[in-house]
């Protein structure tokens, strides 16, 4: 499943600093535009991967898991 994310790119210096409003703490940087993406992608799937592991720890044996699709 692929998701869309808005990033915000500024420039700073000889550095390129991306930032995603939707995800709090996922930010990036490169000496591109295409590294800061790259960057803030793999923060975005970082900080998402973490917090679905910390939504499972403590879920009750009885709780049912399943999935939903959102398009």
């Amino acid at each position: 499943m692929v998701n869309k994310f808005t990033a915000i790119i500024e420039k700073d210096g000889a550095w390129y600093i991306a930032y995603c409003p939707e995800i709090p703490g996922a930010n990036g940087q490169g000496k591109t535009i295409e590294e800061a993406k790259e960057s803030l992608s793999e923060a975005i799937a970082l900080i998402l991967e973490d917090r679905r592991q910390d939504a499972f720890r403590g879920l009750p044996e009885s709780a049912i898991r399943d999935e939903v699709l959102v398009s």
